[in-house]
């Protein structure tokens, strides 16, 4: 795909031109049609990231994950390009955008990561603590990698998890009940900083989730965190709010981050994803 050498523009226009699908559209497109259906002072809070957007680190880690995705690794030697994200086999316009979502194989609901895991150690036989697994933080990590590569191919793809199968709508149920759950000393919930506008987290705007052009890019994650300097997942932004909230640490790739990202993730449903996108 693009080099890392060549300009972000450049890169933006061949990820335009190879998406094949009338709905692909460069995140920071996607971002300034938000921006101009909605006055938003979350939306347009960082003059400087509008201005970087086309130049995202993440489009470098994507760029990166593609060639995991299609290198033959693992003891079995094999691609991820049998992996079914929910379109089939290693078709991947749009399938990011519809996770999480129920898999027959393996009889659950799984979001990207989980996903990723299970692909990874059953396709190509990677041991679950082998670091191409089990480092899933950083843009350093093949997680991340591959993450942000296969969430690229549904910018612009309007949130749509399906919500057909039981266990789909009892984990997206069960990430309500979580989101509007205060616990623990600073009785938080997610609602809390997130149910209406003009809550701050010292000088950030915080989204609210009943505005739905700021909540789709609330939910846009892999995402590079210009404080961070590193691409971040669903899964590590789920873990932060709970640290903030000071309740108990939810575990990455656990029923309990599923269902709260298969409730955020509807929250937002019928918006466009803005894939990768740039956060404070």
């Amino acid at each position: 795909m693009c080099s890392k050498i060549l300009f972000a523009l450049p890169c933006a226009l061949l990820f335009a031109g190879m998406a094949g699908a009338d709905s692909y559209q460069a995140p920071e497109e996607v971002l300034q049609e938000v921006i101009d259906k909605v006055d938003s002072a979350y939306l347009t809070q960082s003059e400087q990231n509008l201005m970087m957007m086309p130049d995202n680190p993440a489009i470098w880690v994507a760029d990166e994950g593609e060639a995991l995705f299609k290198e033959k690794r693992g003891p079995k030697n094999a691609s991820l390009e049998q992996c079914d994200f929910g379109k089939g086999p290693g078709e991947l316009e749009g399938a990011y955008a519809e996770m999480p979502r129920y898999f027959k194989d393996t009889g659950k609901v799984m979001d990207i990561e989980t996903r990723l895991v299970h692909c990874m150690t059953t396709l190509q036989g990677f041991a679950s603590d082998d670091p191409a697994v089990s480092e899933r933080h950083g843009s350093d990590s093949d997680m991340m990698k591959l993450q942000t590569y296969i969430a690229s191919k549904s910018s612009g793809y309007d949130w749509n998890p399906p919500m057909k199968h039981p266990l789909e709508k009892a984990m997206r149920d069960a990430g309500e009940v979580m989101f509007y759950r205060r616990a623990a000393n600073l009785d938080f919930s997610c609602n809390t900083c997130h149910g209406e506008t003009g809550k701050r987290i010292r000088a950030s705007v915080l989204p609210n989730m009943k505005v739905p052009g700021e909540w789709t890019k609330a939910v846009s994650w892999p995402a590079y965190r210009v404080g961070h300097q590193e691409v971040r997942s669903s899964q590590h932004r789920l873990r932060g709010c709970y640290w903030q909230m000071r309740q108990g640490q939810v575990i990455a790739g656990s029923d309990a981050s599923i269902a709260v990202i298969s409730f955020w993730t509807d929250a937002a449903r019928g918006q466009p994803a803005i894939l990768p996108d740039m956060k404070r």
